[in-house]
């Protein structure tokens, strides 16, 4: 896990943006592997896993930069 104490906003700002496409490039990526005639549901599960821990990687950004908002 990356300590985002020291980063800037601008740098957090950079990092969720890059969180987030590698995000929706994974999500992209388990779309296209469903879609094969023969699924490789091993690679299909990594990559989910890959997918929901950058969801929580975004999720700690975006409370670094917005820590008055309680979810």
């Amino acid at each position: 896990m990356i300590d985002y104490s020291n980063f800037s906003d601008d740098a957090l700002e950079a990092r969720l943006t890059d969180l987030r496409q590698d995000h929706a490039d994974l999500d992209a990526a388990i779309q296209a592997l469903s879609n094969t005639t023969v699924p490789d549901l091993i690679i299909i599960g990594r990559l989910k896993r890959k997918k929901l821990a950058l969801k929580d990687e975004v999720a700690r950004v975006e409370d670094l930069l917005n820590p008055d908002i309680i979810a």
